[in-house]
C-alpha cells in the first residue's frame, strides 16, 4: 500500500499523506521577497493590455496630428534691450539711485519683466500704433470706424486693443545675461515684428522719461528744501546775534589756515593771548633769574659778556699801551715831568672807564632779571582779571554756542543741498537710462505654433499616460488568475503544475504525441502527483470552479499517464450533468455506465470500457439521472468507490464544477483528495476561493491545483519562456 513510484528514491513522508497537502504544511512554502518593481507583473500588464494601450496611444497621436493640422499658425517676433542694473551715469548727479545691490539683481530683472508685460506699457504701444482704429486688429473694425466720433467707443476699442496686446506679449527673466528679449505672437508675422519693435521703443522711452522725470522731481524737491533751510538758517543766525548783543558777547573770527576760520569771543581771545604772554614772560623771567644767580658772586672780569665786549677790550688794550709808554719814559724822565704826569692821568682815566664799563655790564644782567620779573607779575595780574571776565562770560557762551551751532548746522545742510542741486541741474538735460535698445525684431519666417513634433510628442506622452491609467484601471478591476505564483500566494493551493494554452484543434494531436508540449506538461504534473499520492488504493477527484477549464481533458491524460507508469488506473466520469469522457476519448457510447451500476441495473465489470489504454479502465455515463445529487449522495455511490479502491491502484473521478452544484462537494468527502483545475485568464480569484471554501466546508481536502491554458506572456514571462519552456528534448543543444 505504501509502494512508491520506481522513479522516486526519496523517503516516504511520515504520518498521513494527506497532511502534506494542507496549507500550513506545504512543502517548500516560503514568503516571496518583496520587490520595489515587479518586472514580470509589469510585463504581464503590458502584454494583456497591449491592444488597449496601442489603441489609446494611436488615438492620442492621431488627435494631436489633427489638432496640429487644423490649428492656426502663430508667429513670434523678438526685439531685445540691454539692462544696466548698476546705472549708466554720464555726469555726476545724472542718476538718483542707479546702483542695484548684487543680491537684488533677480528682483530687479523680475520687476522689469512685470513692467514690460504691464497694462500701462501695452496701452502706450496701442496708442503709438493707433491700434484702436486699425482695421483687422480688432474683430469689429468697421463698427469702430463708424463710431469714430464717439469718445466712449474710442476708449472701449483702446481698452480692447490693450487687452489683446497684454495677452500676447512675451518676456522672460534672463538667466546668464542682462539682455531682455521682448516677443509678440500674432497670426501675421509682419505685424508681430511691428508690435515687438514698438514695445522695445516704448519700454526704452518709458525708462528715459522716468529718469528725466525723477531728476525734475528731485530738483523741485531740492529747491523747496533749499528755501526752507535758508530761511531757518537766517532765523538761527539772527537769534544768535541778538543773544550776543544782549549779553555783550563779541565774536571775532580766528584763522585756522587754508582759508578756514572759527568764531570766538574777544574775551576768550584776550584770555588766550594773555595766557600765552604770561607763559612767555614766566619763561623769560626764569631764564634771566638763572643768569643773574649764576654771575652774582663772580668778579666782573670773569664774565663772558665782559670778555667779549669790544669797547672794553679796546680800553684794556689802550691802557696796556699807555703803561708800556709810561714805563719807557720813566727810565729817562722823572715823575714830575709833564709827560709822566700826563701818562698817569690817562692811565687813571682808562682804569676808571674800564671799571665803570665792567660794572655796567654786570648791572645790565641784573636789570634784565628785574625787568622780566616785573613783566611777569604785571601779566599775571592782567591774567587774573581776564579769567574773572571769562568765567562770567562762560555761562553765556553755552547758550550762545547752542544757537551758533544750530546756525552752523543749517549752513552745512544748505551747502550740501546747493551742491546736489547744482549736480542735478548740470545733468538735467542728459538722457541717462538703465535701458538701451539692442536689436530690432525682424519678420519671422516660420511659425512657432503649432509645432508638429512638439504636439505629437505631447500627444504621445498624454496617450501613454492615459493608456497606462486605463490599463491599471482594467487590471485593478480584473481579478482573474494568470500566473503560477497567484495559485499559491493568492489562492492558497499547492501548484502541481501547469499546461500550455493550445487551440482546440491542436489538443487532439498534442494529446497523442508523447513529445508535445501538452504531454510534457502533464508528465510533469503526473510526476508530482505520483510522488505525493500513495501507490495503492488512492481515489482522487478532479474538479474546477466552472465549466470549460480543461478538467475532463486533464483527467483523461493523467489517467493515461498513471496507467502508462504501471499503476492500474480507473477513470470515472463523475459529471452526471454534462458527461464528456466518452466523447473526448472518441469511444462509442456504451449501453450501461455509472448510473446503471449505481442503480443495480448493470455490474461494474459490464460497465467498464477496456482497451483504451494499457492498465486503464474507464466508466463512462450512458444516461443522465433525473436527480444527479441524490445519485452521488447515495450509499451506493460510496460503496461503489470502496469497491473501486480495492481493485485499482489509482482511481480518478472527473466530477462536475463546484460553483452552483452540490456534486463536487459531496464527492470530495468520499475521496482521498481533490485536485483543483483552474484555467488561466478565465477564472477569477473569487470563484476559486469560493469553490475551495465549499469543498473544505464539506469535508473535502484539496491536495493541489493544476493551472491549465497557461499563457506565459499573459503572466509576464519573457518571450523565450513562452516558446522554449517545453522544447527541451533530445534535439536541443547540450547546455
Amino acid at each position: 500500500m505504501n509502494e512508491r513510484s520506481i522513479v522516486s528514491s526519496e523517503p516516504e513522508p511520515q504520518g498521513n499523506w494527506l497532511d502534506n497537502f494542507m496549507p500550513n504544511n506545504q512543502v517548500g512554502h516560503h514568503e516571496p521577497r518583496q520587490q520595489f518593481v515587479d518586472i514580470a507583473t509589469l510585463r504581464g500588464i503590458l502584454f494583456r493590455q497591449r491592444w488597449l494601450i496601442a489603441g489609446v496611444i494611436a488615438a492620442a497621436v492621431i488627435a494631436g496630428l489633427v489638432i496640429t493640422l487644423l490649428a492656426t499658425p502663430l508667429y513670434v517676433a523678438r526685439s531685445s534691450v540691454q539692462i544696466e542694473p548698476y546705472g549708466a551715469a554720464i555726469v555726476e548727479g545724472s542718476e538718483l539711485d542707479g546702483f542695484v545691490p548684487p543680491n537684488q539683481i533677480d528682483s530687479y530683472l523680475s520687476t522689469q519683466m512685470a513692467v514690460i508685460t504691464s497694462r500701462s506699457l501695452a496701452r502706450k504701444v496701442a496708442e503709438d500704433l493707433d491700434l484702436a482704429q486699425r482695421d483687422g486688429f480688432l474683430a469689429d473694425g468697421a463698427e469702430g470706424a463708424a463710431n469714430a466720433g464717439n469718445q466712449a467707443a474710442q476708449n472701449a476699442r483702446l481698452e480692447a486693443a490693450t487687452n489683446r496686446l497684454e495677452n500676447s506679449v512675451l518676456a522672460e527673466v534672463p538667466m546668464e545675461n542682462w539682455i531682455i528679449e521682448i516677443g509678440y505672437r500674432s497670426e501675421d508675422p509682419a505685424f508681430a515684428a511691428e508690435v515687438a519693435n514698438a514695445y522695445a521703443d516704448a519700454y526704452a522711452r518709458l525708462e528715459t522719461e522716468g529718469s528725466l522725470s525723477d531728476n525734475e522731481y528731485a530738483r523741485d524737491y531740492l529747491r523747496e528744501q533749499i528755501d526752507t533751510v535758508r530761511q531757518e538758517m537766517q532765523k538761527a543766525e539772527q537769534k544768535a546775534n541778538q543773544y550776543a548783543r544782549a549779553n555783550g558777547i563779541v565774536v571775532a573770527p580766528v584763522s585756522l589756515g587754508d582759508g578756514a576760520s572759527v568764531g570766538t569771543t574777544i574775551t576768550a581771545a584776550n584770555l588766550g593771548d594773555i595766557n600765552a604772554r604770561v607763559s612767555a614772560a614766566q619763561a623769560a623771567r626764569i631764564e634771566a633769574e638763572q643768569r643773574w644767580r649764576s654771575i652774582q658772586g663772580l668778579p666782573a672780569t670773569q664774565l663772558v659778556e665782559v670778555q667779549s665786549n669790544a669797547l672794553l677790550q679796546s680800553l684794556i688794550a689802550e691802557r696796556a699801551a699807555k703803561q708800556t709808554e709810561l714805563t719807557e719814559k720813566r727810565q729817562r724822565l722823572l715823575d714830575t715831568h709833564p709827560d709822566i704826569i700826563s701818562l698817569n692821568a690817562q692811565l687813571e682815566t682808562l682804569n676808571n672807564q674800564i671799571s665803570r664799563t665792567t660794572s655796567d655790564i654786570k648791572s645790565a644782567v641784573r636789570n634784565d632779571y628785574v625787568v622780566a620779573r616785573n613783566q611777569e607779575q604785571a601779566l599775571k595780574s592782567q591774567l587774573n582779571s581776564s579769567k574773572g571776565e571769562s568765567l562770567e562770560e562762560q555761562d553765556l557762551r553755552v547758550e550762545y554756542g547752542a544757537l551758533y551751532g544750530e546756525a552752523e548746522a543749517l549752513r552745512t545742510q544748505l551747502d550740501a543741498l546747493l551742491t546736489r542741486f547744482n549736480q542735478l541741474n548740470t545733468a538735467s538735460d542728459v538722457e541717462s537710462t538703465s535701458v538701451r535698445l539692442l536689436d530690432y525684431a525682424t519678420v519671422p519666417q516660420s511659425p512657432v505654433s503649432p509645432s508638429l513634433p512638439r504636439n505629437l510628442g505631447l500627444a504621445l506622452v498624454f496617450g501613454i499616460a492615459l493608456a497606462g491609467g486605463l490599463a491599471v484601471l482594467r487590471e485593478s478591476l480584473d481579478n482573474k488568475i494568470r500566473s503560477l505564483e497567484d495559485v499559491e500566494q493568492r489562492v492558497g493551493i499547492r501548484l502541481l503544475g501547469h499546461t500550455p494554452n493550445l487551440a482546440e484543434n491542436d489538443i487532439e494531436y498534442d494529446s497523442t504525441n508523447k513529445f508535445s508540449p501538452l504531454i510534457e506538461a502533464y508528465a510533469s504534473i503526473h510526476a508530482a502527483m505520483d510522488y505525493l499520492i500513495p501507490r495503492g488504493n488512492a481515489v482522487v477527484q478532479l474538479t474546477s470552479s466552472q465549466a470549460t477549464e480543461g478538467k475532463s481533458t486533464t483527467a483523461i491524460i493523467l489517467a493515461e499517464l498513471f496507467a502508462g507508469s504501471g499503476r492500474k488506473t480507473l477513470l470515472i466520469d463523475g459529471d452526471l450533468r454534462r458527461p464528456s469522457i466518452a466523447s473526448l476519448m472518441d469511444v462509442k457510447k456504451p449501453r450501461s455506465g455509472l448510473v446503471e451500476v449505481l442503480e443495480g441495473q448493470s455490474t461494474l465489470e459490464s460497465a467498464l470500457l477496456k482497451g483504451a489504454h494499457y492498465n486503464l479502465d474507464v466508466i463512462p455515463i450512458s444516461k443522465k439521472p433525473t436527480n444527479p445529487s441524490e445519485v452521488i449522495g447515495s450509499a451506493q455511490f460510496r460503496e461503489f468507490l470502496e469497491a473501486c479502491r480495492q481493485n485499482y491502484s489509482m482511481v480518478i473521478i472527473d466530477s462536475a464544477p463546484v460553483l452552483g452544484l452540490a456534486d463536487a462537494p459531496m464527492i470530495s468527502r468520499m475521496v482521498d483528495g481533490t485536485v483543483f483545475v483552474m484555467a488561466a485568464n478565465e477564472v477569477n480569484f473569487g470563484q476559486i476561493k469560493n469553490a475551495k471554501r465549499r469543498l473544505e466546508s464539506s469535508g473535502g481536502k484539496v491536495i493541489g491545483g493544476i493551472l491549465t491554458k497557461y499563457r506565459a506572456l499573459e503572466a509576464g514571462e519573457s518571450y523565450g519562456y513562452q516558446y522554449a519552456y517545453y522544447k527541451y528534448d533530445s534535439s536541443s543543444k547540450d547546455s
